[in-house]
């Protein structure tokens, strides 16, 4: 439990020394990070199986039936 600590702190000190520029530039990794998992997710990667089953067994069968059935 104390390694987690020491690692914690050391992060911590660590973004609290940051200049400016490095709290910048994390801000914009940030960002990207949000724009890359949350917009692009909505927008490019839809729920595929919805539209082919209804229930699980149903999208189970479908995978299983596509993965086999090249």
């Amino acid at each position: 439990m104390e390694t987690l600590k020491n690692i914690f702190n050391f992060y911590k000190e660590g973004f609290n020394n940051l200049s400016s520029v490095g709290k910048k530039l994390w801000l914009i990794i940030f960002i990207k990070l949000f724009v890359m998992f949350a917009i692009l997710k909505i927008f490019f990667f839809q729920d595929f199986l919805s539209s082919k089953a209804d229930t699980p067994q149903d999208k189970a069968n479908y995978v299983i039936d596509k993965l086999t059935n090249f």
